[in-house]
């Protein structure tokens, strides 16, 4: 360490820079700059169900350098009027071949027959119960999110249904009942106004859209489902210091969620070939304390208990 100003005082006993007070309060603590990471995103966005291997490895990585903020979206207000002519979608019966596409391309299964059978009439359902829990309990809209996920893409359950709703959130340990209720007043619909407000004014005008913002208001959108470099250069555009990646949790902490991991999820998550997930499994996990299954010809990995 060198400094023009520094020098040894008789008097004080100390060899370093000229006029330093004798006494100090300091704080060892790293300050990081903290983003906000903005997620919009909508419970039956087949894209969306894409990302999620990729968007939860970024997040367990690098979760550490920004707050995130999952806003809905509104993909699908309802049919009156509605039109996806890029994907040649007019009415619900088209939305099943689409999902069929998104499904095999990104290996995160899709059912999606229930579009010919008992089809979605509108997002805004479970779009209005994740404002409701996020407002209420926060810190569990996500998990709502991923189990409405699995049950509409998976399941092929109808999650624009009230007792298809009161369910997915019980297994939440939460009141199912009471939450649907409030998710159909106006007050729930208000916030979710102000999510399409907020949507809005980050210029987004497809899902998935990720925005990171950093405390200057300066930002970087990333739109689409894109691989995990493309996360990270974002990241890395707006803070002011390197980032690197955190070490990923165990399988087993990852299965404490509680819903399912597909193959695909752990071979992101691990960077792993297709062929070497089974036996990473059994490997990581300790026998009896989990169930390894088939849906659509992609294996899944759950704990049991």
């Amino acid at each position: 360490m060198t400094d023009s100003n520094m020098m040894c005082d008789l008097e004080t006993g100390v060899c370093g820079v000229a006029g330093e007070d004798p006494m100090q309060v300091i704080d060892l603590n790293k300050v990081e700059t903290k983003v906000t990471l903005y997620y919009v995103t909508d419970p039956i966005c087949s894209h969306c169900w894409a990302l999620e291997p990729v968007l939860n490895r970024f997040i367990q990585e690098y979760g550490q350098y920004f707050d995130l903020k999952i806003v809905m979206g509104g993909l699908l207000p309802s049919w009156k009027g509605f039109s996806d002519g890029g994907n040649g979608i007019q009415k619900p019966a088209d939305v099943a071949g689409h999902w069929r596409e998104v499904g095999e391309h990104s290996r995160m299964p899709i059912d999606g027959s229930l579009w010919h059978t008992n089809p979605v009439l509108s997002s805004y359902p479970p779009s209005r119960v994740f404002k409701v829990i996020q407002s209420k309990h926060e810190g569990r809209e996500g998990d709502f999110l991923r189990i409405a996920r699995e049950a509409v893409f998976v399941s092929n359950l109808n999650i624009g249904e009230e007792q298809v709703l009161i369910t997915l959130v019980d297994q939440l340990g939460l009141d199912g009942q009471q939450i649907v209720d409030e998710a159909a007043l106006d007050s729930a619909q208000d916030l979710l106004d102000e999510d399409f407000r907020l949507s809005a004014r980050l210029g987004v005008r497809g899902f998935p859209s990720i925005v990171v913002v950093n405390e200057e208001n300066k930002g970087v959108k990333v739109v689409g489902a894109r691989p995990l470099d493309t996360y990270v250069q974002a990241l890395q555009q707006i803070t002011p210091h390197p980032v690197t990646p955190r070490t990923t949790p165990r399988l087993s902490q990852l299965l404490e969620g509680g819903h399912k991991l597909f193959s695909k999820e752990i071979e992101v998550m691990y960077g792993l070939a297709e062929d070497k997930v089974a036996a990473f499994i059994e490997s990581e996990l300790p026998a009896g304390a989990y169930r390894v299954q088939h849906i659509m010809n992609e294996m899944y990995v759950e704990k049991l208990g």
